[in-house]
């Protein structure tokens, strides 16, 4: 079911005073879409469920804030990944935040990941790849692929440098690809 704008903003009204049965609608719409973007975050499915779960009480508590001109549902999702890239954050001690830029340096191009005639893939074949990308690479390749990010603007969110952010966009492309072909050929 496709809710119009009205009923999102009835919804938000609701949870505006506590109505637990629009808050309930209101998660319930957007659960499935917003676990999607976490899992592209989360290294499984129970980081992404704890990710949805902190995204959705920011989202509740901020509704306050919300303009009702704009989408709800990308309002939403920005908090979401917002959360995502707080919990990488947290969790930077355990990221390998490379700071080399030997890749780069070799010639390697800005290019989504290269096609070959034998990878026939689905999205939940490199959504499981992606999930084997250590944290800083992950967190790098979906705010610039997913979220469509510059890399000046991924450098400012993650506090590091644009090289760093360069470099390991073009790691984690070099390794999606190898696994997607490593699992082509298994």
């Amino acid at each position: 079911m496709k809710a119009d704008k009205s009923l999102y903003l009835k919804w938000v009204d609701g949870c505006l005073s506590d109505d637990r049965e629009s808050q309930r609608q209101l998660y319930k719409t957007f659960h499935g879409k917003m676990l999607s973007i976490c899992m592209r975050y989360a290294k499984d499915r129970d980081e992404a469920k704890d990710i949805l779960q902190d995204g959705f009480i920011k989202v509740f508590q901020s509704l306050g804030k919300f303009n009702r001109e704009g989408s709800l549902e990308g309002w939403i999702r920005r908090i979401v990944v917002n959360t995502a890239i707080d919990r990488i954050r947290k969790d930077k001690r355990s990221a390998v935040m490379s700071n080399s830029e030997d890749l780069l340096d070799e010639g390697i191009q800005d290019e989504v990941i290269v096609e070959d005639e034998r990878m026939n893939l689905d999205m939940k074949d490199v959504i499981t790849a992606m999930q084997d990308l250590s944290p800083g690479y992950k967190a790098v390749f979906n705010l610039y692929v997913m979220e469509d990010m510059t890399h000046k603007e991924i450098a400012e969110q993650l506090g590091i440098s644009e090289g760093t952010s360069k470099s390991n966009l073009a790691k984690a492309k070099l390794n999606l690809r190898k696994t997607l072909l490593e699992n082509i050929n298994k």
